[in-house]
């Protein structure tokens, strides 16, 4: 059940307006992003509650006590909002625009982008500079072709997280559920590690951002599906590979999205990766694709997820009239 009667039409204007305008660097050198806010939150109670001194159980409930803390905080501060500009003159506008910061279609976008334009402009050191903003593996470990492949693998995998998921939540719960879930999503990516310091403490953000991904996941393999003719792929192959090799993906979700993906450019994704002091070892995802990813695929991904964005608004669109 929708939170309030104009939530859909609402969240129409928030993503044509993440659309156009993005995340202004004018505007994010003045003031922090309400991301990094949220961040200084998590910091903090990261320095006071998961000490080495605590044993194993004591740090997963602390950890599960920042959860809660954070899930809380976010419904909370977003039912306030959500209250105060119901009775305020221009109060959709306001909503608009902070569902919008929270939407990321154009920031993917540029920083996927910007790793195809330094491949072509730099080679592959300036592929290698732009890919490590969006990826966590060891750039210097990565040829062309990995560097390729990493970025096309974050642009599912970020749309997924980054544009349906907070799209999905919004649509569900308003900006208390959107509030919410950036919270547990911004914790999974500061503390969700699996190494020494947060395999405890980040635990329980970790399993419940899988769990609040799920629904966002499944409709962002189907979203890439639906767009996979924009790089001349078939939507048929493309769901063909999510429901073969999707579950083969270590995460829960991200699977989904980057099957999509491999499917629809009829490219190999996943596979054995370098990260920073570790590697995995992890299977082809449409392993009889073509492993030698170039800039021109990193092209055609960003294609597909604009059409995947396009889809999701058509849908939104959709129910908005059925619901009218």
């Amino acid at each position: 059940m929708l939170i309030y009667e104009n939530a859909l039409w609402l969240l129409l204007a928030a993503l044509l307006l993440d659309a156009v305008v993005g995340d202004p660097d004018w505007l994010w050198r003045r003031l922090p992003h309400p991301v990094v806010w949220i961040g200084k939150v998590i910091t903090f109670f990261d320095g006071k509650m998961n000490r080495p001194s605590l044993s194993s159980g004591q740090r997963k409930r602390a950890g599960t006590l920042l959860l809660a803390v954070l899930v809380l905080g976010g419904l909370a501060l977003g039912a306030v909002l959500q209250h105060l500009f119901a009775r305020i003159p221009f109060g959709d506008v306001l909503t608009v625009i902070i569902a919008a910061v929270f939407i990321a279609q154009n920031s993917l976008y540029c920083h996927v982008a910007a790793v195809r334009d330094g491949l072509e402009g730099s080679g592959l050191e300036g592929g290698r500079k732009a890919v490590a903003m969006i990826v966590g593996r060891d750039p210097e470990q990565l040829d062309e072709a990995g560097v390729s492949r990493a970025a096309v693998e974050s642009c599912a995998e970020n749309f997924s997280d980054g544009v349906v998921a907070p799209v999905f939540w919004f649509a569900l719960l308003g900006l208390p559920g959107l509030l919410a879930y950036k919270a547990v999503n911004t914790a999974d990516s500061m503390i969700g590690h699996r190494n020494e310091t947060y395999q405890d403490f980040g635990w329980a953000s970790a399993r419940f951002d899988d769990l609040i991904n799920l629904p966002a996941s499944r409709l962002s393999g189907l979203f890439i599906a639906l767009a996979a003719p924009l790089a001349h792929g078939s939507p048929g192959k493309s769901l063909a590979c999510v429901f073969k090799d999707a579950r083969k993906h270590r995460s829960p979700n991200a699977g989904w999205p980057e099957a999509a993906m491999a499917g629809a450019l009829d490219i190999a994704l996943a596979g054995p990766r370098a990260y920073l002091g570790y590697t995995v070892d992890d299977p082809y995802m449409n392993a009889a694709g073509r492993k030698q990813a170039t800039a021109n695929d990193i092209d055609r991904a960003v294609f597909v997820m604009i059409g995947a964005c396009a889809v999701q608004a058509f849908l939104v669109l959709l129910i908005a009239l059925v619901l009218r």
